[in-house]
């Protein structure tokens, strides 16, 4: 127990300074290449900061535990979104580009109505259909890069400013990216054995531990980010981030290892997860996204009622 302690406390050290790494190489290739903030933090740094995911689900859909695979994906996307993205809204709140907002919220919709109709309609997730959010995925990285070419050569007749050696920045945003995901996966594993001495249950552990593990990546960077003046960045990762873990992290998983709906507990003879889960999952993506296109602006009470449900689906799932 002391030892995972410990070895958890090193997991957080690492994903301090990993954060802080990446933010720096991130900023700095979107300043050289004028690249809007939200669009680096929607690309580039959400599939650093989604690497633990990936590691995790793939490693357990591989075990054959779809069980986790499929709640640290769900679990990460509540995680980032009403505890990450609500404490970067309650800390600084304040106007968003809806442009840049546009293209990963309609793919996040496409990606969720997708997955929502294998979960509730056919109740399994087969290989042909983790292949087809893969390729979710691939369309919105092509069109992503697309539109950063498209700014970078309308922004090249602007006066360049001091900027970091482009080697440096890449070594960083490299760099960065390893220590977090070796930080996380410290977190996750010492965070579980910790969890499981106290007796916790296992689904619990999916939902909450190692959702919470594996989303910390995007916490130091939202926080880190926000420290550093980018908060678009730090939204911007967000919302890529709840659009991998649908596209890429179940998308591989599911590929990987089909996998049936998890059925770990049952509220009034339903699947708790098709009960609540999900409900939770879409309801805090519509209460950052919708503020954000009908006023170009984000909230503090807005971020305030994020972390309140995140309390609250915490709190539920403990009691259970």
């Amino acid at each position: 127990m002391l030892t995972a302690c410990l070895l958890f406390a090193v997991g957080l050290v690492c994903l301090i300074k990993g954060g802080d790494w990446f933010v720096d190489g991130a900023t700095a290739i979107a300043e050289k290449f004028h690249v809007p903030d939200l669009l680096i933090g929607a690309t580039v740094v959400s599939i650093g900061t989604t690497i633990p995911e990936v590691m995790v689900s793939a490693t357990s859909a591989l075990s054959g535990h779809g069980e986790i695979a499929y709640g640290n994906a769900i679990g990460s996307i509540i995680c980032n979104t009403a505890l990450i993205a609500a404490i970067t809204i309650t800390a600084k709140p304040g106007p968003i580009e809806r442009k840049s907002l546009k293209t990963p919220a309609l793919f996040f919709a496409l990606a969720a109505a997708y997955y929502l109709l294998h979960a509730y309609v056919i109740g399994s997730f087969s290989r042909l259909s983790g292949l087809l959010l893969l390729a979710i995925f691939a369309v919105y990285i092509l069109l992503q890069v697309k539109e950063a070419k498209k700014d970078s050569s309308e922004a090249a007749a602007e006066e360049k400013q001091e900027e970091k050696p482009l080697a440096k920045s890449l070594l960083l945003l490299a760099g960065g990216a390893a220590v977090i995901a070796v930080g996380a996966d410290l977190l996750v594993d010492n965070g579980t054995i910790i969890a499981r001495t106290l007796g916790v249950p296992e689904a619990v552990i999916a939902l909450t531990f190692i959702a919470l593990g594996t989303s910390l990546p995007e916490l130091v960077t939202a926080i880190t980010a926000l420290m550093k003046g980018h908060s678009d960045l730090s939204l911007g990762n967000v919302i890529g981030a709840n659009l991998f873990n649908l596209v890429l992290v179940s998308g591989l998983s599911i590929t990987l290892q089909p996998f049936d709906v998890p059925v770990s507990r049952v509220i009034g003879g339903m699947n708790a997860s098709l009960v609540v889960d999900l409900p939770v999952m879409v309801l805090v993506m519509s209460l950052m996204i919708l503020p954000a296109f009908l006023k170009e602006k984000l909230s503090r009470s807005q971020g305030i009622v994020l972390l309140l449900i995140y309390a609250a689906f915490c709190t539920f799932q403990f009691m259970q």
